[in-house]
């Protein structure tokens, strides 16, 4: 089927190009989102009449949306989640997840907006992309954690196992100690009876 596209379609073409696609594509995706009209006759001279508008209101979405770019790209926002010792999640964060964090945070986000490459199933700093329009994206991080301690120390640098390795080294030094101090006290013992 060929369509007309209204509005610049990734992968697929620019505003105002007549491309092939699939039945399917077409009738479920492109034509219900007002991406595109069926390339008949009346619809390509309709298309040309409407032209100026469609690029006009391209034009102005696409500068709200880089406004918006500008203030979300390279914000940090904070999932709390439960985990496990060595940080994987129990489940994983979600597009939904992502947006409701943003919006907590005063930004408007559609869960629909944010691409998420890979499913998230750790704790530590992750790179999120947020498509605001078809021409402008944005990069943010989503900082997940276990507590908000958690997150401000991960912000600081730290990742999970580096705070375990910490956390261990501390609790073997403890024993050391302890079984140093116990040694002492029986050495003090033996002093006493010779």
């Amino acid at each position: 089927m060929q369509v007309i596209l209204l509005e610049r379609v990734a992968k697929l073409g620019q505003m105002g190009e007549v491309v092939r696609v699939k039945e399917g594509y077409a009738r479920n995706f492109l034509l219900p989102q007002g991406k595109a009209l069926r390339a008949s006759e009346a619809n390509i001279k309709s298309f040309e009449n409407r032209k100026v508008q469609l690029e006009a209101q391209n034009a102005e979405s696409k500068a709200e949306a880089q406004k918006i770019a500008d203030k979300l790209d390279g914000q940090t926002f904070v999932v709390i989640r439960s985990a496990s010792d060595a940080g994987a999640l129990y489940g994983s964060v979600t597009t939904r997840d992502a947006s409701d964090a943003a919006t907590e945070a005063g930004f408007t986000l559609d869960r629909k907006q944010v691409v998420l490459n890979q499913p998230i199933k750790e704790l530590g700093l992750h790179e999120v992309s947020v498509v605001l329009h078809p021409e402008v994206e944005a990069t943010i991080v989503l900082n997940v954690a276990r507590s908000a301690e958690e997150a401000e120390l991960q912000a600081q640098g730290k990742s999970i196992q580096d705070l375990a390795a910490e956390a261990d080294a501390a609790a073997e030094f403890e024993i050391a100690e302890l079984f140093d101090d116990i040694g002492g006290a029986s050495n003090d013992e033996d002093g006493d009876r010779g």
